[in-house]
């Protein structure tokens, strides 16, 4: 049974089912938790949260009968209440909703880092916990789409294993809210696209981190991590349908020509497709070990090529209105004579973005700083172009 008490209630053998309040005000990286230690019943008490949810039938309930001066005290306070309130998330500005997604984004990837490593070393994986994520990730997309998908190319090569999980979870989400998944299916889509790549725990580091070529034996390893994923959550009654679906099948082809089963058209569900699609573009666009990553705008113009065999076009499609043609973070061109980075994309058009612009071609040089949305403008774009030819660090800018 679940309860909502007051933080001061709270004692040694609890489980704390969920923190009240944004998670990233409080000292735990996962809102539930046993409280076992009693440093971490100190941190829970001391860290500004008033309430939170416990799990009586994992731990240990309130206290009853309470003392006379205790039960005046929670006389004061909110009762025990059945279900949790919901918090419908408003639009924000982008550079608004960039402060809370930076946050979010880094306690993501603290997350999912301490998650992975846990089935590294043999422990199940924590459905319920990549579902606390899952929210405030769509709670951050609802307030402003533009925000998240702005720093999923934010990864070093020593990175990539765990932010990949976070850049395509994010990708899903926008993905399906695209294509009209709405509520738990939606939830359960994003928990997929965080949990597609688990199986890759299973990979020594050797190989999974290699930045040579590698042989037939060690990339015959590496195509097993969809299967092993698949293995590590079957064993998880939490796993959703989805999650287990999207883990095992988000390397198959629309021409029957993926891995693991070699599954086309007809056999692959919509949430495969979907991971096809998402974990194929982040993968293109970072930084490995052994390549440079492409460009957001060149990897959408290859996609489009490869669409048939790999994709399928609607989903691909949706995917491309989701990201733009011109994608966040993408250098571009204008007619102006001037380069600007892509922001945020326009409800208006996919070839008018609102764009930083801040630097002069004619002038060879940077020019202040100005934030131009092309569709109200009378400047356009010429092309896409590669930072590292101008010599540009799209990262400081």
């Amino acid at each position: 049974m679940l309860k909502k008490i007051h933080v001061a209630d709270a004692r040694l053998g609890m489980y704390v089912h969920k923190i009240c309040g944004n998670w990233m005000e409080h000292p735990f990286w996962k809102d539930s938790l046993l409280l076992s230690k009693q440093t971490d019943l100190e941190k829970l008490v001391n860290c500004g949260v008033s309430e939170l949810w416990i799990d009586t039938a994992k731990g240990r309930d309130v206290d009853v009968p309470q003392p006379e001066a205790a039960k005046t005290e929670a006389a004061s306070r909110p009762s025990v209440q059945a279900v949790p309130a919901t918090n419908k998330a408003e639009k924000v500005p982008l550079e608004e909703e960039l402060q809370t997604a930076r946050k979010i984004h880094a306690k993501t990837k603290e997350a999912v880092t301490a998650m992975f490593n846990e089935v590294r070393m043999g422990k199940a994986v924590q459905v319920d916990e990549a579902v606390v994520l899952v929210d405030e990730i769509n709670q951050s997309m609802q307030r402003n789409t533009n925000a998240l998908l702005s720093l999923i190319r934010l990864k070093t090569a020593d990175e990539y294993t765990y932010l990949h999980s976070v850049a395509v979870c994010v990708l899903m989400v926008a993905l399906g809210k695209q294509l009209g998944i709405q509520g738990e299916e939606l939830k359960q889509v994003g928990v997929a696209g965080l949990l597609h790549d688990i199986g890759k725990m299973t990979i020594p580091i050797t190989v999974l981190n290699k930045p040579g070529k590698l042989t037939d034996k060690e990339f015959d390893i590496v195509k097993d991590h969809p299967r092993r994923g698949w293995e590590i959550l079957n064993t998880v009654y939490q796993a959703s349908e989805p999650a287990l679906d999207v883990c095992l099948h988000h390397h198959e082809r629309m021409d029957g020509q993926g891995y693991p089963d070699k599954l086309s058209a007809d056999k692959l569900t919509l949430h495969a497709r979907m991971g096809a699609v998402c974990d194929v573009y982040d993968a293109i666009t970072s930084e490995r070990c052994y390549k440079k990553g492409w460009e957001p705008a060149e990897a959408v113009k290859k996609m489009a090529v490869w669409k048939g065999g790999h994709f399928d076009e609607t989903v691909f499609r949706a995917f491309v209105k989701t990201i733009g043609i011109y994608p966040n973070g993408t250098l571009i061109k204008l007619k102006s004579g001037r380069l600007g980075k892509v922001i945020e994309q326009s409800e208006k058009s996919l070839v008018t973005p609102v764009v930083k612009v801040f630097f002069s071609i004619r002038a060879n040089g940077h020019i202040p700083v100005e934030v131009v949305d092309l569709s109200k403008s009378v400047d356009s774009i010429v092309s896409a172009e590669n930072p590292l030819e101008w010599g540009l660090d799209l990262e400081k800018i």
